[in-house]
């Protein structure tokens, strides 16, 4: 492969072994967003259910979504290994099409039961894709580019899952039209994924000769065995899966907490995913230049670090905000100097949850072994689904049977992180190493 070792990562949106992917990857984070989001507003704000209360309708939806990862990432590991990498991206979203499809008439038609099973499918379709996305990276790119081409990854993720929830927002919020509004933009962006993956270039399997094993459990504690057998890399698969843990506090109590603290609208919501997104995916774009273009772990205690401090002043930052009998929009939100802080410890948090996460992908592909690479980001996928959902539940007890506050929640988990990142840098001493060099200046 050739490339400039000096050159930006942006100069990898240029080149075909790494463009196709990179918007094909974008439009599938964007897709899911697109689809789900405008569901779970169609389901709170315009059907009346008595199924489905409008209460549960995120919580329902996302544990759908989340499903598949748990039961089928181990099987998607196995195939990524096995097969083509760019033929199964292609048969992914060829998939996504038929979904998208269904989705569509269930849209036009308002059959909620058959966009549940829309959900379903999408999950499935995105755990199909997980392992290939990843494992696909360290096949077109050298050492060098690995850190930046995560960290373009990342960023382009959470700025496709703003956009996705955005624009299916203002969509379904169209009188009369809306439903079919969603659903002609989630098709349009379904076929647009499929040709693109036709540029993607030819990636060879790694391990053609695979049997597999079609059992999801004993599968998915072969790979976790697997991830075991190189220590860094098991490390840092928990340490991803905490940051999933930690982020999905923040993302699932965004709307409450704009509502009850902060006593803003939905446009303050917004506005708080806006910035979490942003600073992720800053975050994550810095990665390559603090590394200087290498894989560098010691990014990892610094993110750690961030995200503990600005957690913890986020809390005392929310504390004894100004009230008013109405919550307030945008711009009387943003009149109020106190607010500023509150969206900079957000935005910061984020930025540093970036720096957290990228160096931990890029050594998890460059540590594991070729052959079975797929199945370890499988492993990944699984535990970052479990993480999530009991990150839910637990937010769930200390909401409720404990009485916590969202501010007490969020200093909660801004604490726990510096207890669970200790934890993984004792085990995997290579990153506190790595962090006394990176301060030292040294490489």
């Amino acid at each position: 492969m050739n490339s400039n070792e000096h050159s930006s990562q942006f100069a990898l949106l240029g080149q075909r072994r790494f463009a196709p992917y990179f918007w094909v990857q974008f439009l599938n984070a964007g897709n899911d967003n697109l689809f789900k989001f405008p569901l779970i507003i169609l389901i709170t704000y315009q059907l009346q259910l008595d199924w489905l209360p409008a209460s549960q309708a995120g919580l329902v939806i996302n544990a759908l979504f989340i499903l598949p990862y748990v039961l089928f990432s181990a099987t998607s590991g196995q195939l990524a290994d096995k097969l083509e990498k760019h033929q199964l991206m292609r048969f992914v979203k060829s998939l996504e099409i038929a979904i998208m499809a269904l989705a569509a008439w269930g849209y036009l038609t308002t059959q909620v039961p058959l966009l549940l099973l829309c959900v379903l499918l999408m999950g499935l379709h995105s755990t199909l894709f997980g392992p290939v996305k990843y494992a696909y990276l360290p096949q077109q790119l050298n050492e060098r580019e690995l850190m930046g081409g995560n960290g373009m990854v990342e960023m382009g993720t959470f700025v496709a899952i703003l956009l996705g929830q955005v624009l299916g927002g203002l969509l379904i919020a169209v009188p009369e039209v809306g439903a079919r509004n969603v659903a002609i933009a989630c098709l349009v962006a379904a076929l647009l994924g499929r040709l693109l993956a036709q540029y993607i270039p030819a990636c060879p399997a790694t391990d053609p000769t695979l049997k597999i094993n079609w059992n999801p459990f004993t599968e998915s504690w072969r790979n976790l065995r697997l991830a075991r057998e190189v220590p860094v890399v098991f490390r840092s698969l928990l340490g991803i899966s905490w940051m999933w843990f930690f982020g999905a506090v923040y993302l699932s109590n965004f709307p409450a907490f704009a509502k009850e603290v902060l006593h803003g609208d939905a446009q303050v919501a917004t506005a708080l995913l806006v910035m979490f997104s942003l600073g992720i995916g800053i975050g994550s774009l810095l990665c390559e230049r603090l590394s200087r273009h290498s894989v560098e772990i010691g990014l990892v205690p610094v993110g750690a670090i961030g995200m503990t401090l600005f957690s913890i002043d986020l809390y005392f930052a929310s504390r004894g905000l100004s009230t008013k009998p109405v919550l307030m929009g945008l711009s009387d939100f943003f009149s109020h100097p106190e607010h500023w802080r509150v969206l900079a410890d957000l935005g910061l948090l984020a930025l540093f949850t970036g720096l957290y996460s990228v160096p931990m992908y890029a050594l998890i592909q460059l540590r594991s072994q070729p052959s079975h690479r797929a199945r370890i980001i499988a492993a990944n996928n699984i535990l970052n689904a479990l993480f999530m959902i009991v990150s839910s539940l637990l937010a769930g007890v200390l909401m409720g049977s404990l009485g916590f506050t969202i501010p007490e929640l969020f200093l909660s988990v801004g604490l726990a992180n510096l207890v669970v990142s200790l934890y993984v840098f004792v085990q995997a001493p290579e990153y506190l190493q790595r962090f006394k060099a990176l301060l030292s200046g040294q490489r």
